[in-house]
């Protein structure tokens, strides 16, 4: 699965690790979290992230 970078504050979003504080389980892929979510670190929507090229 792809990683995925907030183009605001740099926050990484790893799907291995996924994001329990906002509700996302491990292994949640990118695509899969809902429209609603949002930067843990910024706040900013899923729009102002970039997926991190291999």
């Amino acid at each position: 699965m792809d990683k995925y970078i907030c183009d605001i504050c740099g926050y990484v979003y790893d799907p291995a690790a996924g994001d329990p504080d906002g509700g996302i389980a491990p292994g949640t892929a990118f695509e899969e979290i809902p429209d609603d979510w949002v930067c843990p670190e910024c706040g900013v929507g899923k729009s102002q992230f970039s997926k991190i090229e291999d």
